[in-house]
């Protein structure tokens, strides 16, 4: 777990809180992981979305991945040069905006996700009469799922349409297992091979079909990405685009996460607001600080007086707005501080505007940027 020192000065709470070693391990952790398994890496930078930690990961990654082009927009800014958005993009001032990026950077590598001819449409109207053009992937799902084609059969009709678009290239397949519960159950783990394997073998339908020297076949998140390697083509550029190896947790991909050594870096320190019932602590931290959509938080520390104590032993309840309610509370007093962990660390940064980045004895105000 981070390994904040008990004194460390901080003139308000709650406060997020970021080991910047268990960061740089993480990078480095991933990146080794990806070479042996013949993959690039494309971090997926929503995650974090903070210009300190996206640069960190730039030197050993093909690219990064984000969710929408405002995203893409900041990590332009902050030097990548290859940007997968997985995601589709079909709003026409947002296909403009992609638009106006790549005009304004003409070193910028864009790659879209489609899945249906509207899709396709909606990109070929935006780049119909610019010399820019836009690499586009053929974006493979599951029934249930979230976006991509449910059945491999859709496929030649969608390729067909992105070929004959004037400013799009077929430059790929993209999958994503990690929309299967965080689980590592047989049955899990077969409709997650699966899926990969569909992934796979429509890549190899469409061998002949992509516009690029190397075709992209982007899967593999940060839960399931061990599966995901078992399933890559021949010949085939593999992009690996993990989000939340970076600031890895206390809860969902600390139980699933298939690299065993890395670190969560990151907690929320909150003060103990009142202890109103005996075995019940009040600390000042909720639903606009924490995150609670795969799990509570867990309480990992517990200092008094700039001293550290043993590891409480309260369980996190209930969240508030700003509350968290502690039963078990033990030893909790008044005016103790406790460090949070978080679970699924996708839904801890967007909360804050600023994080405290913590480097042995120097801090540093970091800014996620949503």
């Amino acid at each position: 777990m981070p390994n904040f020192s008990a004194d460390l000065h901080l003139t308000s709470l709650p406060q997020l809180l970021l080991d910047v070693d268990a960061i740089d391990a993480n990078i480095e952790l991933k990146e080794q992981w990806a070479v042996e398994h013949s993959m690039v890496l494309a971090p997926h930078i929503k995650t974090t979305m903070t210009r300190e930690i996206v640069q960190r990961q730039l030197p050993g990654s093909w690219g990064v991945t984000v969710a929408t082009t405002a995203q893409a927009a900041h990590a332009v800014g902050w030097g990548a040069r290859r940007i997968l958005i997985a995601n589709e993009v079909v709003f026409p001032p947002l296909v403009r905006e992609l638009r106006r990026l790549l005009e304004i950077n003409p070193s910028v590598e864009v790659y879209c996700l489609a899945d249906s001819s509207a899709a396709v449409s909606a990109l070929a109207r935006g780049f119909e009469d610019t010399d820019r053009q836009l690499f586009v992937l053929l974006d493979v799902g599951i029934p249930g799922g979230r976006t991509g084609i449910r059945h491999p059969a859709e496929a030649p009709r969608l390729v067909a349409a992105v070929k004959d678009a004037r400013g799009l290239r077929l430059a790929g397949i993209s999958a994503y297992e990690g929309i299967a519960p965080n689980v590592r159950t047989p049955e899990n783990l077969a409709v997650i091979d699966a899926h990969c394997r569909t992934a796979m073998e429509v890549f190899d339908a469409l061998r002949s079909q992509f516009e690029v020297e190397r075709p992209l076949f982007s899967v593999g998140g940060s839960a399931f990405q061990d599966r995901a390697a078992q399933f890559l083509p021949e010949g085939a550029l593999s992009v690996l685009r993990s989000g939340c190896y970076v600031i890895h947790d206390h809860g969902t991909y600390a139980d699933v996460s298939p690299l065993p050594d890395l670190r969560a870096a990151a907690v929320v320190r909150a003060v103990v607001l009142s202890v109103p019932e005996e075995g019940r602590a009040i600390v000042g931290a909720g639903k606009r600080e924490l995150a609670y959509d795969a799990g509570l938080p867990t309480l990992v520390a517990h200092h008094r007086d700039g001293e550290a104590l043993p590891e409480p032993t309260g369980v996190v309840v209930r969240l508030f707005d700003h509350h968290a309610v502690v039963d078990s509370a033990g030893s909790l007093q008044v005016g103790d501080t406790v460090d949070l962990g978080i679970s699924h660390p996708c839904s801890v940064f967007d909360r804050w505007r600023t994080a405290l980045a913590v480097h042995g004895n120097s801090t540093e105000l970091w800014h996620p940027q949503f």
